[in-house]
Parts: structure tokens; C-alpha cells; sequence
């Protein structure tokens, strides 16, 4: 660690979220002088290594913070309520991986590629958005951007990493027992809190998060809702559809899109998309490239292919989104967002 840096705190150090904020912090070289690394009790007394340097994770308790400049907390929506206004109240800027404040009108929801600006108007606490939206909206916005937005249509299709270890473990294991033609009994998805459990090996479960009184389940909500505060626009039509496969890293998107204005092609997404921070284009359908979730794994980028027109919308266009939930889903979009906190002179 260098002497020139800042006190860092990672909340949910033992998680897979945690983990990936650790090696992240490490491959992107934050400014770090000292590194706090905090769970729950449970796991207090872990040890992890950063930079080659064993460090023992402490259970997060409100005085953890003292003296922490920087908090990314990843442990669940609960211990952000319960502590993140804690970390605050020390001095700590807070980037929360969770729900939990996403959509307080106070606090920032931030993609840096789309509202790095948006920054400027934190009071403590900044969100992370859902990982599933922020590799859709940081895919469409040079499109937005150059030719506006007024409709969008999304259908996920969800590693089972983003609802945990659990979820990845259960995963195997059916996969296992089908294939020895043995019984399975489903405990963990859709959602282990709720009345039914479905097989997720061999299948796809249009079920991600608790179903509202709208139809709509709460993930499909938080990609709505998310996406028209990131983009400041409550007036732009926002569908989505969210689907758990048997897949363990990578979420995959098919997104439609309708254009204000007029004069867009293929082309010229193509090469907004070439040109666009954090994107790299996959794009050859004569040579069968397009993103696969097999090779996003690992990978900070998000993969856009299969870009082609509408056959019968003239301003409306279709294409396939990849990205490692994880990565530019979580943990990078945190780190990312730490260093634009720098670049705007917040932390200091």
C-alpha cells in the first residue's frame, strides 16, 4: 500500500462481490494508504490477501469506519441501511452495491460512462446501479446521445451468480443428479425467501426477485426505474423482462430501442459503438462473432452484437448485450466510480 492514498473500507470483504472489489482495486491500482476490510460476524477472522499483503477481515460495527475515507459496501440492502449513514456520519463517501438506496431521490444512481456528473449532487452515500442495468444503459447511451431515446424493451437473460454463491452451488449439484437420473429438490431459486422453488439446471426460470402487485417482479422494476433515473428522464418508455438461465457468469441482454430522431443506421451504431468508452463491439454475423457469456468472464468490457434494424419500425433497433455481472455489474462499476470521484476533486 502507498503512503499517498486514501483509507479504504470494503463492507462484505468474504463475498463474491467483496472479492471481485479487491482484486479490482489491485488490477486498477486505486490510490490506496490503508485498506479496511469488514463482514459480518460470521466471518470476522478471515484472511485475505491484497497485493501480496494478508489482511484479517473485522465485523463491521458503526466505529469501523472511523478515520475511513472511502466505504464500498457489498453485504446485503439490511447492513447498508444499518451502517452506511453510520460510515457517513465519520467523514466516509459511501458507494453501496445494493437496493437499498438506489432510488432515494438524494442519492446519485451512477453509471461514470452516462452521469459521472451526477456525482457532484452526492450527500454522503452514491449508488451502484442493478447489474443487469448497467451494462444496458452504458450500451445504448452514445445511441441517446447522438440521436435520443424514447422507447426501450429489454428480456434478460441472468447468470446464476447474481444471486449467489448459493444459487452457483445448486446449480451444479442438479446438473449433477439429472444427469445421474436422480431426484432434485430445489431449495435456493428464483428466490430462496419465497414459497416456491423451481430446477434451474436445464431450464429458464422467468422469475428474478419477488413478483409485485403489478405483474412486474422487483428485478424488472429496478431495471425501469434505474434506467430513467440514470438517464433523468421519467418520460422514456422502459419494459423489461428478466430470466434466470443455467449459467454461472455473464448476463446476457436482447434490448430493442426506439430513436428520436431520424437518420440512424446499422453503421452508424456500429461506429458510435466502436467509439464508446468500456465497449467493445462484436459485431460480424457473415463470421458467426457476437458476444457469448462463456468469453465475457473475467473481462471489464461490455460485448454489444447482433445490431440490425427493425423490420418494420424505421427508428427502432435491435442488439445483444453481454457482461460479467460481477465485474463491470458490481465491483467495477464501484471502483469506477471511487476513481471519477477523484477526477471530480470529491474525494480528497
Amino acid at each position: 500500500m502507498t503512503q499517498q492514498g486514501f483509507h479504504v473500507a470494503i463492507v462484505g470483504a468474504t463475498g463474491a462481490v467483496g472479492e471481485q472489489m479487491l482484486q479490482t482495486l489491485a488490477k486498477m491500482e486505486f490510490p490506496i494508504a490503508s485498506l479496511t476490510l469488514l463482514s459480518s460476524k460470521r466471518s470476522a477472522g478471515k484472511k485475505l490477501t491484497f497485493k501480496g499483503e494478508e489482511l484479517t477481515v473485522q465485523e463491521a460495527t458503526p466505529d469501523s469506519f472511523d478515520g475511513i475515507q472511502l466505504a464500498l459496501f457489498s453485504a446485503g440492502g439490511s447492513v447498508s441501511k444499518a451502517l452506511a449513514p453510520e460510515a457517513v456520519k465519520r467523514g466516509a463517501i459511501v458507494v453501496d452495491n445494493t437496493s437499498a438506496f438506489r432510488m432515494d431521490k438524494d442519492v446519485p444512481l451512477i453509471v461514470p460512462e452516462v452521469n459521472e456528473e451526477d456525482l457532484k449532487k452526492h450527500q454522503g452515500i452514491i449508488a451502484n446501479p442493478n447489474c443487469s442495468t448497467i451494462q444496458m444503459v452504458a450500451a445504448v447511451e452514445p445511441i441517446r446521445e447522438a440521436f435520443g431515446l424514447d422507447r426501450l424493451i429489454v428480456s434478460t437473460y441472468q447468470a446464476v451468480s447474481g444471486a449467489g454463491v448459493n444459487a452457483i452451488d445448486e446449480m451444479y449439484q442438479q446438473s449433477r443428479q439429472i444427469l445421474d437420473e436422480e431426484e432434485i429438490n430445489p431449495e435456493v431459486l428464483p428466490v430462496s425467501g419465497d414459497k416456491k422453488h423451481y430446477q434451474i439446471a436445464f431450464n429458464a426460470v422467468p422469475q428474478i426477485d419477488l413478483f409485485q402487485e403489478n405483474g412486474y417482479t422487483f428485478e424488472e422494476m429496478k431495471m425501469i426505474n434505474e434506467t430513467k433515473k440514470i438517464m433523468n428522464d421519467d418520460s422514456m418508455k422502459v419494459a423489461a423482462t428478466c430470466v434466470r438461465l443455467p449459467v454461472e457468469t455473464g448476463h446476457s441482454e436482447s434490448v430493442y430501442i426506439e430513436v428520436e430522431k431520424e437518420g440512424l443506421d446499422v453503421a452508424k451504431i456500429r461506429e458510435l459503438l466502436k467509439n464508446a468508452p468500456g465497449i467493445t463491439l462484436q459485431d460480424d454475423p457473415a463470421n458467426q462473432v457476437y458476444p457469448l457469456a462463456s468469453d465475457c468472464k473475467g473481462k471489464d468490457d461490455i460485448f454489444v452484437g447482433r445490431i440490425r434494424q427493425d423490420l418494420d419500425q424505421e427508428k427502432g433497433f435491435h442488439m445483444w448485450i453481454v457482461a460479467d455481472n460481477l465485474l463491470k455489474g458490481a465491483a467495477l462499476n464501484s471502483v469506477q466510480i471511487a476513481f471519477s470521484l477523484i477526477k471530480l476533486g470529491l474525494l480528497k
